[in-house]
């Protein structure tokens, strides 16, 4: 009796017929060699699975190499197995926990009664080697939990991740030669098929993430498709540390820390006179676009925040204090004090939209582990902007808010990718209203032509939002900007407009951050530039250096005309040698260096050598001005 068969559908469309029990492996097979010998995982019906599991029924299947995402994914997860497996080689009394895959590589999490260094990596990796060189096959096998029980009684970690499957699901075990590991898969077909690794670092972590279960060591790596993956990825690391934020703030004497005011940043002279250009640059915009600036209190009543909502969903990251016998709060968000001040007054239809704007200071509670320089702190400064509108105003407010947005990132030349973030499961109001939000903000990006993808569930609690998403010059991504849509803090502050047929109305709010986080902006901006800020932004934006003291007269001339024209502008008038000096104002990464001597007193030149650029020019100093004038103006890059 012949073996029944089964429908086969490949991606392509096409449709074939294949005996009951057909693996993945095989259907590569049937296709070409050259697939069978690149593909390392599949999927059945949507689910990922090994190339040696048995489709059973009528299946789409689709079959991944290792440069797909589905692919490295895979790979990684199994590299985070060869290190176990090299562990319980080297350490056999060591206790394993997980090994996920995260962003480029993996971890893995064990117990083990002596500390692991940077210093060990070398030896474990050359283990991994030695797997990789035996070339294991690896194989799923399901087993009862009583089996399960039995072989992992040694780790009472997995025995632990055991007992939290729940009992209709089927246990699944992976095993390569003499190692096995309690896994639901999938995984490549060997080990030989892992080329491309390195382990990073250890640190200590606590088990499941937990601060009252025991510490563990954690051991990172990453693995990538190829050779040069793996050698760009390091020289990436190399550049990015060269960017470093907190390295070159404290170079450029831009700000600091101190324990006194933990992840509280400190900003000198230098990093002050960046963040005004910043904040004087979205000032000016937001003037020519009708914002009016307010300001509000840095610390409110709690009762505030328990009406906002504030309080149930923020409450964990927020500091409190008592005056007079009441509960107040350090605010973490703007929005409510605005909230205050629109209901101050009486407003009609006429008066909408009403565009109101604040560099306002907020407070959130970070865990210290997560503080990270500027980029994350417990308090900053926050482009704040609400917009109280009709409903007919959405979509026209909301295109401008997106305008303000665009022109800014051109203006620094980031380009920018976008989110729809929608419905959160912890969402305030009515479905009705959420699904009027979302597509009031699928409308505007479809009318603008932008490219978006949706992010489901990750909107805020009351209301759907427009995440913009800036590239850096090495190509990270920073969250920044945001326009989200709320229904939901007017009918909380009880906000009102009347409208045409003198009747009270609720306005709709429009909540609109362009850098987002000024101090994180910046700390982006200084990774970004690498420190050498545009003119126009630059703390100094010209050094002047005389040949010698006789020269100095000349320097002051010059020095004050800059100055005259609102240019940042010093002089060296150390006893240090001209190179040394001219040096200098390149490792502070001055835009422009101006050497000043007898022949340019002489013609009233200047020489001038640009930041980056080995060469100098003698140019007419009337033309230089004008030039560096022009340039500051026009905040070009």
């Amino acid at each position: 009796m012949s073996e029944p068969l089964i429908a086969i559908q490949f991606p392509d469309g096409k449709s074939k017929q294949f005996p009951q029990g057909v693996t993945l492996a095989e259907l590569a097979q049937s296709i070409s060699p050259s697939l069978y010998k690149k593909t390392i995982v599949g999927c059945i019906n949507g689910v990922p699975a090994d190339l040696a599991r048995p489709i059973t029924e009528n299946a789409h299947i689709s079959l991944y190499d290792v440069t797909s995402k589905e692919g490295i994914e895979v790979l990684r997860h199994s590299t985070a197995h060869l290190l176990a497996h090299a562990l319980k080689r080297l350490y056999p009394a060591v206790h394993l926990g997980v090994g996920p895959v995260i962003g480029n590589g993996f971890f893995y999490d064990v117990a083990l009664d002596q500390p692991i260094t940077v210093g060990d990596l070398p030896k474990i990796e050359q283990m991994m080697k030695q797997i990789i060189k035996e070339n294991m096959e690896i194989t799923r096998k399901e087993v009862t939990r009583e089996k399960a029980k039995q072989l992992f009684k040694q780790d009472p970690l997995k025995l632990e991740l055991l007992e939290d499957i729940p009992p209709d699901e089927t246990v699944t075990v992976y095993e390569q030669g003499d190692f096995y590991d309690l896994c639901r898969g999938p995984h490549i077909p060997s080990t030989g098929k892992i080329k491309h690794f390195k382990l990073t670092k250890v640190s200590g972590a606590y088990w499941r993430g937990n601060s009252d279960n025991q510490m563990l060591q954690r051991i990172y790596g990453v693995a990538f498709a190829t050779k040069d993956e793996l050698q760009d990825y390091f020289a990436f690391l190399e550049e990015a540390e060269k960017r470093n934020h907190r390295k070159l703030g404290k170079e450029l004497e831009l700000f600091m820390f101190s324990e006194e005011a933990p992840g509280m940043p400190f900003y000198l002279a230098n990093g002050q006179i960046i963040r005004n250009e910043l904040e004087s640059f979205l000032r000016n915009l937001q003037a020519k676009y009708d914002y009016k600036e307010v300001r509000t209190p840095i610390m409110m009543n709690q009762r505030l925040w328990e009406q906002s909502g504030h309080w149930d969903h923020y409450k964990e990251n927020m500091y409190f204090t008592q005056v007079d016998e009441q509960q107040f709060a350090l605010k973490p968000m703007n929005c409510p004090g605005h909230m205050l001040i629109f209901k101050n007054g009486l407003h009609s239809y006429r008066d909408l939209p009403i565009r109101m704007a604040e560099f306002g200071q907020v407070h959130r509670h970070e865990f210290s582990g997560a503080l990270n320089g500027l980029l994350r702190v417990r308090t900053f400064c926050q482009d704040d902007a609400h917009i109280f509108v009709t409903p007919q105003q959405i979509e026209e407010e909301i295109t401008l808010a997106l305008k303000i947005i665009d022109h800014v990132y051109q203006v620094f030349g980031f380009k920018y990718e976008i989110e729809l973030s929608t419905r959160p499961d912890d969402f305030m109001g009515s479905e009705h209203l959420w699904e009027q939000a979302e597509t009031a903000l699928e409308n505007v990006l479809q009318k603008l032509n932008y490219a978006y993808k949706v992010n489901e569930g990750d909107g805020a609690f009351y209301g759907p939002k427009i995440d913009i998403h800036i590239k850096d010059a090495i190509q990270r991504s920073h969250q920044c900007a945001t326009v989200q849509l709320d229904f939901q803090l007017p009918e909380k502050f009880d906000l009102s407009y009347i409208d045409k047929q003198n009747e009270k109305m609720r306005p709709v709010v429009i909540h609109r951050a362009v850098f987002g986080s000024i101090d994180r902006f910046l700390g982006i901006l200084i990774e970004h530039f690498a420190g050498a800020f545009p003119v126009w932004l630059a703390p100094v934006q010209v050094q002047i250096v005389p040949v010698s003291h006789v020269h100095l007269d000349y320097c002051l001339t010059i020095q004050s005309e800059l100055k005259q024209v609102g240019v940042r502008v010093n002089i060296d008038e150390s006893d240090e040698k001209l190179g040394y000096k001219i040096r200098k104002a390149q490792m502070q990464k001055i835009p422009y260096t101006i050497v000043l001597g007898d022949n340019e007193l002489k013609e009233e030149t200047v020489t001038v050598r640009q930041y980056g650029k080995p060469e100098t020019e003698r140019v007419p100093f009337e033309y230089f001005k004008e030039k560096l004038v022009r340039q500051i103006k026009e905040r070009s890059i």
